[in-house]
């Protein structure tokens, strides 16, 4: 009887079943993505809100450049080492505990520094912890994905997902500017709670535990793979991030990479002896999953090294408040969200590789346009870029991620997802290191001139940072006055050659995408 009444299979649901997903978690696809989302929701936040609260943390403790960097390179290092060690313990031992724990932790964290931290050293150790909730969480929120899709649906949903990661970008500083017009930095580290606290209960009822969110085939973690990836990936970062104060030719920033480089060597030699790999290195010799990789590193390189001083600009250059300053950046978010649901349409017209590699031309354009801005710029010449580039990069990224995913196997997706966050990770901390070098190695050689007759210890003030060259303008009273400008104008000229570094980054990427990539999917081809 049951087989006369029970309701045939939908096309869907039969290519889910091909695919080895169980119809229950088939069925609430949709509410476990906007689980996974609220969750991504909470890494976006943290990382972007800070960028309002840099002058203020620049005041109230003393940060300098150098510091404020480290705000970001903290998170950004952390992550970015421990990516593939926290998506196989994932992969093998459960990517649901895996995200309610990284939740949780970064919730705790974030509730920590709301309440008690009020130092620059105490701040980057709590970054440094949020990095690790975010590794935790960031990187099974799109294996979790991959695991609950089937292949004729995975493109529209990853397009959702990076829609929220672009939203969740942009809506962070402006919850932060909020914030910030009434309470103090530490405000802003609240923004995470609530989003914590409902994605952890929404968790517990709608992402699966059992069948798809892990490898029950998988032996115990590979040791020696974790021990060399997290030290190979750490240390090469941290000599770029310290090689701005140290110097780039330095015997200990060459020293530093070059053992950082001998671990992730030895890491790959490992990997392809292994029995069960952390990364399957043979996925590299795919054309697909390679240049996506490469494509994704330049383009988030670049991307985030440009908007790491952005919100600085905003406020201490064109004067506006910090909530100004966020919603000034909010049709960022708009265009994301409105374009990256109609990518998927375009992929099936013209292919991966044309949309890709003409996404990340518009993009480099965007760029451009913001080399071009001066001290006197008015808003419509900053939205045009702005516009411009998030246009671009909703295009390109949403395809690039599904291309890097249908590369690897459905039981190794927490693989695929910490290549494809490692990625951006190692492109996000190189980017701030090396662009933010190149902006405050500018700003410091274009003021120079100008603070010469200073005090030796007050031209260092002043040409440590943006905040530092206005705080000197300020305490010298009239005679400051006159150095406001070649302050601003200094900064801008550094902005300006970061700018073009970066578009032309963004057009390696794109070039990348277009010779490597393959014209149709890899599901085309099957």
């Amino acid at each position: 009887m049951d087989s006369v009444t029970r309701a045939p299979l939908t096309a869907g649901e039969r290519q889910a079943l091909a695919e080895g997903i169980d119809l229950p978690v088939y069925r609430r696809r949709w509410t476990t993505l906007l689980v996974l989302c609220l969750a991504l929701s909470a890494t976006m936040l943290a990382n972007t809100s800070l960028g309002v609260a840099l002058p203020y943390l620049s005041r109230d403790l003393g940060a300098s450049m150098a510091a404020q960097q480290w705000f970001s390179n903290a998170y950004a290092l952390v992550f970015a080492g421990l990516l593939f060690t926290t998506s196989a313990l994932a992969d093998r031992y459960g990517r649901k505990m895996m995200l309610q724990s990284g939740m949780v932790l970064f919730g705790a964290v974030s509730l920590y520094v709301w309440l008690f931290v009020d130092s620059s050293g105490e701040l980057i150790v709590a970054r440094g912890l949020l990095g690790l909730g975010a590794a935790m969480i960031m990187p099974v929120t799109l294996s979790i994905l991959t695991s609950v899709f089937p292949s004729t649906e995975r493109t529209r949903a990853v397009s959702l997902w990076a829609a929220v990661s672009g939203g969740g970008t942009a809506l962070g500083p402006v919850i932060a500017g909020l914030l910030l017009e009434v309470s103090s930095w530490h405000a802003v580290f609240a923004i995470n709670i609530p989003v914590v606290v409902v994605g952890v209960l929404a968790g517990i009822r709608y992402v699966p535990s059992h069948q798809g969110t892990r490898d029950e085939t998988l032996g115990g973690i590979d040791l020696p793979g974790a021990v060399l990836s997290t030290a190979g990936i750490t240390l090469v970062v941290y000599a770029l991030i310290e090689a701005q104060r140290v110097g780039w030719t330095a015997p200990r920033t060459l020293l530093m990479v070059l053992a950082g480089l001998v671990l992730v060597a030895l890491f790959v030699l490992w990997e392809r002896r292994a029995a069960d790999p952390m990364l399957d290195v043979s996925l590299f010799r795919n054309s697909g999953f390679s240049a996506s990789a490469v494509a994704l590193t330049l383009v988030f390189f670049a991307m985030v090294g440009v908007f790491f001083s952005l919100s600085q600009t905003l406020i201490l250059v064109y004067g506006y408040s910090p909530l100004g300053s966020s919603v000034s950046m909010l049709p960022m978010s708009v265009v994301m969200v409105f374009i990256a649901p109609q990518v998927p349409k375009l992929v099936e017209r013209f292919g991966p590789r044309a949309v890709i590699a003409s996404g990340m031309v518009l993009a480099a354009g965007g760029m451009a346009v913001l080399s071009t801005l001066t001290a006197d710029s008015g808003y419509w010449h900053l939205l045009g870029g702005l516009a411009l580039t998030a246009l671009g990069m909703s295009v390109a990224m949403a395809p690039a991620t599904d291309q890097l995913m249908a590369n690897v196997p459905r039981e190794r997706a927490g693989m695929g997802s910490a290549t494809n966050d490692v990625t951006r990770e190692v492109g996000a901390s190189l980017g701030v290191a090396v662009l933010g070098s190149v902006l405050g190695g500018g700003y410091a050689a274009n003021l120079a001139s100008s603070v010469a007759d200073l005090p030796a210890q007050v031209q260092d003030v002043a040409k440590s940072s943006l905040a530092g060259g206005l705080q000197v303008a300020a305490s010298l009273g009239e005679a400051g006055r006159g150095l406001v400008r070649p302050v601003l104008d200094a900064w801008m000229g550094g902005l300006h050659v970061a700018h073009l570094v970066g578009s032309g980054l963004i057009l390696v990427a794109a070039l990348i995408a277009w010779i490597w990539l393959p014209r149709g999917t890899k599901r085309d081809a099957d």
